[in-house]
């Protein structure tokens, strides 16, 4: 029920809680928000000069796309990254081409940054029990059908996502 309270919160109030977002500098001056981030402030912020690079000449597997396709508009991804983490790095604009080449509504996603500690704000990282990013987690009718941790057990993300997707599909 916790959990379900939290994710209404991050749903409905996205827009508001982008205020609430903690920015800082790391030790070797890398910029941290902590807090919720849009996919426009990953992609034009200079300090995030990653995302383009990331992005380029990475090819969806065509399994997850069409998964991701097929489900597109009934469940949400929650996707708690650090800006200052590799990991996150490589795979969350990987993530968006693959959103954006399945057509799901940016409304469906939403990234939640965290600080080295990996704690965010109004503890949702502790309410989703959080230990390593980026974690991709899929919800469908307000509960979570599966999570994909940094690389997924098989170093494929985007194929374990698909394969949670297909499942979610089918239930």
């Amino acid at each position: 029920m916790k959990q379900l309270f939290f994710i209404g919160i991050a749903m409905a109030s996205v827009h508001l809680a982008m205020a609430q977002a903690e920015v800082s500098r790391d030790k070797d001056g890398v910029k941290v928000v902590k807090g919720f981030i849009t996919k426009k402030e990953l992609a034009t912020d200079t300090a995030f000069s990653w995302f383009a690079r990331s992005q380029k000449d990475y090819t969806p597997d065509q399994g997850a796309l069409k998964a991701m396709r097929q489900n597109r508009d009934s469940v949400n991804f929650i996707a708690f990254g650090g800006t200052w983490c590799h990991d996150s790095q490589f795979i969350l604009p990987k993530f968006f081409v693959l959103a954006d080449a399945a057509g799901v509504p940016e409304d469906r996603i939403t990234v939640i940054g965290v600080d080295h500690n990996r704690e965010s704000i109004q503890h949702l990282s502790d309410a989703f029990h959080i230990t390593n990013v980026p974690t991709l987690i899929v919800m469908k009718n307000g509960k979570e059908v599966g999570r994909v941790v940094e690389y997924g057990k098989h170093g494929m993300f985007d194929q374990e996502l698909g394969q949670i997707l297909t499942n979610a599909d089918n239930k």
